[in-house]
């Protein structure tokens, strides 16, 4: 994937990030991309996931696909 400007991206905390240190923010930059990132190092890096792999990955928390200890 080639780099994707995050300058003005609108970061959203998810709502199983807690205040201790489990803080995953999102952003919806586009409608092919979708970062995420460690809300507690806002300058760090980003993985940034193809729209499709989003789908995909929430589809599959959702079903269950995923243990809730992890």
């Amino acid at each position: 994937m080639e780099q994707v400007d995050l300058t003005n991206a609108a970061w959203f905390k998810s709502s199983h990030s807690d205040a201790k240190s489990a803080c995953v923010e999102a952003a919806f930059i586009g409608p092919d991309v979708m970062p995420v990132r460690d809300s507690k190092d806002p300058d760090g890096p980003a993985l940034v996931f193809r729209a499709d792999a989003w789908r995909a990955f929430v589809a599959g928390v959702r079903a269950g696909d995923f243990p809730a200890d992890c």
